[in-house]
């Protein structure tokens, strides 16, 4: 088997690439090659991970070219320098790693908010140049003072706990905040626009995406407390820089504190110059500790990803752990080729796809099952789709995907998967599992029995149950040269409807085919392909 082989295009912690190579994965290590797109583009094809700090810009252009690129890996929480839909289009996994700097960022923006707090900088400036204006600078203190935290996830609650501790009262901003959990971190959840009223200080911690981008705009900017202070540590462009200039100048906004900017490197910037504003050059995540935990912790992800299967803190697709991807991977295959089975014999419109579980396999992590499912019901009609983008191809297109599970299916199987396609002429359903050989096999087509393995060729035929057919279908393969490697019955009832799966060991020609539709006793015959 070929090693995988890892590009490192930005600079990573020694510890990472001796992560790579204790496991086995060849890593080509060019921390300067992430500033050249030009030249990351010309050699991204030979590489199978790439691993980016937050210099190399993975565009549209170089993903291009990524012809067996499988996973992404970004030593951080921002992922803004990757193109998501780019990479989702082609099947290519993109990881963070969000926790491996919550401290080092949380602990920015606490010493930010105790910076513009007092007036530290300005001070320490005009003490060194021998001035000393003690009287200059009054500042407030931050204990029982409002801090208003815009996103309460992992960083803003780290932030939360430390103010805390500071005897600060904190109120949240967080749709996606629970009551139980703003409770059990000590914080009082509220809307946006009280947070705004209420807050002495405001810090923004959530990712830029179109629904954050300005948060801050003007009209909520004008809603604050005056005096307020505002400290971003998080994303460039959550607040309006214009518009807070505007705000400090008039004196509505007593100070801010950024460390990230809407464009950066930030060379110039409407903040800049102002007495009562502390820039710094995106530095939240860098302290040792930082670096050295989020290089660790990509190398790690995105070995287990190559090697098992195994996905973790992917932003565009479900997590499996390395304990499931083993007991996944059978299944995964079962629900692409059901999925497939009756894509293929699905021509009208498609309106829905439901999968349903039943028995052991709905006990495992279902989401990269029914991924697969939706891929393989949608390749007949769209070539380029893969697990990593057919969920939200199927939503963008209106097509329903629902998941059902139950404890047990019937009959003696441990597991079974069935899956229905709802199209605008009829539904159309087949039901599947895995043995102990691991082999996934169908077991069930319009409610008609069955036991069939999937093979690379194969026919499948829906007829009256009469003699004569079997008899007929077998002689015009015969005639044809075509050998049959499996053939499988099955009936709903004595001289009712019959459905016949074979697998051959070659592709039936047009015109066989052809011959097959005039057997008097077949209602449909069609060619397959897994």
């Amino acid at each position: 088997m070929t090693k995988p082989r890892v590009l490192i295009s930005d600079a990573l912690s020694p510890a990472a690439v001796q992560i790579f190579k204790d496991r086995g994965i060849e890593v080509d290590f060019q921390p300067a090659l992430g500033k050249d797109k030009d030249k990351l583009a010309a050699i991204i094809g030979d590489y199978d991970g790439l691993a980016i700090r937050s210099a190399s810009k993975v565009t549209p252009a170089i993903l291009a070219n990524a012809k067996r690129l499988k996973v992404i890996g970004r030593a951080g929480i921002g992922v803004d320098n990757v193109d998501i839909p780019a990479a989702t289009a082609k099947g290519i996994i993109v990881m963070n790693t969000p926790f491996g700097n919550s401290i080092t960022t949380a602990e920015h923006a606490i010493a930010m908010m105790f910076a513009i707090a007092r007036q530290i900088p300005d001070a320490d400036r005009t003490t060194q140049a021998g001035l000393w204006e003690k009287n200059k600078y009054m500042g407030v203190e931050l204990t029982s003072k409002t801090l208003g935290v815009i996103g309460c996830g992992n960083i803003g609650s780290i932030v939360a706990d430390r103010a805390l501790g500071l005897k600060m009262k904190v109120i949240a901003f967080d749709p996606y905040l629970s009551p139980e959990r703003a409770v059990s971190i000590g914080v009082e959840k509220v809307e946006l626009e009280d947070l705004l009223r209420r807050a002495d200080f405001i810090t923004l911690h959530v990712p830029m995406t179109a629904q954050t981008k300005n948060v801050l705009s003007r009209e909520a900017l004008a809603k604050t407390k005056k005096g307020v202070r505002i400290i971003n540590c998080a994303r460039g462009g959550l607040v309006d820089e214009q518009a807070l200039r505007e705000a400090l100048d008039s004196g509505h906004v007593a100070g801010a504190a950024f460390d990230v900017f809407s464009e950066e490197p930030a060379t110039a910037n409407p903040l800049f110059g102002h007495p009562n504003v502390i820039c710094t050059p995106h530095l939240g995540a860098a302290t040792t500790e930082a670096q050295e935990n989020v290089a660790l912790q990509v190398a790690e992800q995105m070995s287990d990803y190559l090697l098992s299967g195994a996905i973790t803190n992917a932003v565009n697709f479900p997590s499996i752990s390395a304990e499931d991807a083993p007991k996944l991977r059978p299944f995964v295959a079962l629900a692409e080729r059901l999925g497939s089975f009756l894509g293929q014999l699905t021509e009208a419109p498609i309106k829905g796809i439901r999968i349903e579980y039943e028995g052991k396999v709905a006990d495992l992590n279902v989401r990269p099952l029914t991924a697969a499912a939706v891929t393989g019901v949608l390749r007949p009609f769209l070539s380029d789709i893969n697990m990593v983008n057919a969920v939200p191809i199927a939503n963008d297109k209106g097509i329903t995907v629902d998941e059902v599970k139950r404890e047990a299916p019937g009959g003696n199987l441990e597991s079974r998967i069935m899956i229905t396609v709802e199209a605008e002429d009829m539904p159309r359903h087949a039901a599947g599992t895995v043995l102990a050989d691991g082999k996934p096999r169908i077991v069930e087509i319009r409610a008609i029995a069955m036991d069939a393995e999937f093979a690379p060729h194969m026919l499948y035929v829906r007829n009256d149950d009469k003699p004569g057919f079997i008899g007929r279908f077998g002689s015009l393969l015969g005639d044809a040269g075509v050998n049959i490697a499996t053939f499988n019955l099955g009936r709903d009832k004595p001289g009712g409807d019959a459905i016949c799966f074979v697998a051959v060991d070659e592709r039936i020609s047009d015109e066989l085919l052809g011959k097959i539709h005039e057997i008097p006793q077949v209602k449909r015959a069609r060619r397959l392909a897994f």
